[in-house]
Parts: structure tokens; sequence; C-alpha cells
């Protein structure tokens, strides 16, 4: 195994050591996605109603890397992503407003301080904002909110830094929205079934995008906490089933190439060894992705050799820490799979 890390470290070398490549954009190009029958159907429905596309499934099971594959297919270039965190609230997922920053420049304002800054520059839009901002001519938007007199030099809601392309449809991923507060959901029902927001900030404008270019949303969900019904009601639905040996096997091939060829004794004893592992009782299975930086570790680690499992059976330890990432889990794991308890290097 190649070792860049020692326990017994050499001195300081006179040049930087020279690491492996990261191969994570070659694991997720969005050529190499293959989807499944029934998400190809459900991806299909959701585009001829114009619905959202909710996907479920097992983390590591393609739901974030569907977004990037239809937008590439679709010529929409690259979703725009919104990361759901437990502190979101619906306002977010169109914009954001830096109040602090407006209260100090009014502080400021007051002990005489000049600012040609206007509501405007405190708003950043994020991910939807974006996309239905995008979907629009500019002329639209102007129209749809600026004042008689407005100076049409200064661009009062989209800011300074803001430039219009030729207006476009977006994908836009809203990742993990089960990570939101309970609330969220229902909080955003209108807007998300009709794309549009409004702006309390600056008049409480409302910007809407134009049916021939509205938004193309994916939500993904890992099942943590149970949706509304009203939300649900207002998507398409999939749950992405976990990938059959033959299926996992396509998978590696399209996201590896020959790095681990489909019909190799290597690829058929990892395979053996990873649904021992799902099979074996696990709190935490191993993944789609993990199996992935688990096979490019193994063959890193051997380089030159064509089945590293079966002539070194030792690498099968020393890389699975990429595959089993609980302590109790990989406690199991070598009882699984009949590896040295004992060894703690």
């Amino acid at each position: 195994m190649n070792l860049f890390y020692n326990k017994e470290p050499p001195k300081p070398p006179s040049e930087p050591v020279q690491l492996p490549p990261l191969r994570q954009r070659e694991q997720t190009r969005p050529e190499n996605y293959l989807p499944d029958d029934g998400l190809i159907d459900a991806v299909n429905v959701a585009l001829l109603l114009g619905q959202p596309l909710l996907l479920t499934g097992e983390p590591g099971t393609g739901k974030t890397q569907l977004a990037y594959s239809l937008a590439y297919q679709l010529g929409l270039g690259k979703p725009l992503k919104f990361e759901t965190k437990s502190t979101t609230t619906a306002r977010d997922l169109f914009y954001v407003y830096d109040a602090l920053g407006r209260f100090h420049a009014a502080q400021a304002a007051q002990l005489g301080e000049k600012s040609n800054k206007k509501s405007v520059d405190y708003i950043t839009y994020n991910a939807l904002g974006l996309a239905i901002m995008l979907a629009n001519r500019p002329e639209d938007v102007q129209e749809a909110f600026l004042p008689v007199d407005f100076d049409k030099k200064v661009n009062r809601i989209l800011g300074p830094g803001f430039e219009f392309t030729q207006p476009h449809r977006s994908v836009v991923l809203i990742d993990e929205i089960d990570k939101a507060p309970r609330d969220f959901p229902n909080d955003i029902l209108n807007e998300i079934e009709n794309r549009y927001f409004r702006i309390p900030e600056l008049d409480n404008v409302e910007i809407e995008a134009p049916d021939e270019r509205t938004p193309i949303l994916v939500l993904t969900s890992n099942s943590e906490k149970l949706l509304p019904e009203a939300f649900l009601r207002r998507c398409i639905y999939y749950d992405i089933p976990f990938p059959n040996q033959k299926r996992l096997e396509n998978i590696v091939e399209a996201r590896l190439g020959t790095f681990a060829e489909p019909s190799s004794a290597f690829l058929s004893a990892a395979l053996n060894i990873f649904f021992k592992l799902r099979d074996g009782g696990l709190r935490k299975k191993p993944s789609t992705a993990e199996l992935l930086n688990w096979l490019i570790a193994l063959r890193e680690s051997d380089k030159g050799v064509d089945n590293p499992i079966a002539t070194h059976p030792e690498s099968v330890s020393r890389t699975l820490s990429s595959l089993v990432k609980m302590a109790d889990d990989q406690k199991k794991a070598r009882q699984i799979l009949g590896l040295d308890k004992n060894n703690n290097e």
C-alpha cells in the first residue's frame, strides 16, 4: 500500500509530497448518471405536469445527482442548488436580507456618515429566487415594480452587481428539505406551485416566472421527518431503490470506467464484500457513493495489481474506513469479514 502518512515519519521532504488527484468530478459527471426506469418515468411526469419532483431513498443512491443529470440532458447548464438547514426559513429559498448590515448603515447615517447604499444592496438572491429572476427579461422585471419617476441608471431591485443574460429556464435543486423546520414546507406551498415570491423590504414587490420558462424543481429528502400532505399533493414522488448487484456493476462501470471492469474478479470480490456488509446488520449500511470511494482506495493503494483483494487481503482492512463509518459498525464489519480484531494500527 502506498503510504503518505507513516507511524514513524522520515525527515521532512525537500518538496511537498505529490498526492493522487481527486476523482470526485469523475464520479459525479452528469453524463455518467444511470437512472432506473421508474425514475425516468417520474421525471417525465413531473416535466409534463410542471410539478416539483420529490425524491427519497437511502443516502448515496443518487438523489442529488439526478438534478445535475436532468439539467445536463435538457441543456440548462448546472442546477441552482439550495442546501436546506435546520434554521432555514421560507424566505431563504428566494433571498437573504442583511438586516444587521442595514441597521449598522442606518446607525452610521445618524452619526453623519454618508452612504450610497440602498435596500437592494443588502439583498442576495438564492436558488429559486435567482431562477425566477433569470426566467424574466430585464424590462419585464423592471416594469413590474418600478415607480413612474424611476431613474433607469439605478436599479433598485436587481442591485448593481446583478447581470441579466438571455432569459432562460433553470433546474433548481432543493436538497434535503426534511432538514428544515416543520413549518417550512407549508410556508412555501403557493410559491413552489406558482413560482413567484415577494420582497417586503422592497415595497412588497412580487416577481413571477413566465409559464414558458418556469424553473424545474427537484427536491430531495432522506425521510428523517414526514412532509405535510398538502406539500406532497403538489409534488411528483419517487423513492429511488437501492440497486441490485447487476445494476451496481453498471453504475460502477459508468462512474469509474475501466477503473473497475464489471466482469473482473476484483469487482466481483468487492461487491461480495459490499453486500455482506449491507446484509450484516450494520447500523449504517454502506452506500453506492461509499462503494465507489472504496473501489478507488483499493485500486490506488495497490497500483498495477489486477485484484488487490485476492493479492493483498490486508488492503480490505486498511481501506475499511472509506466504507464503514461508525465505530460499532467497524467492529462488526471486521467480525463479518473475518478480519484481524486486534489490528488497531
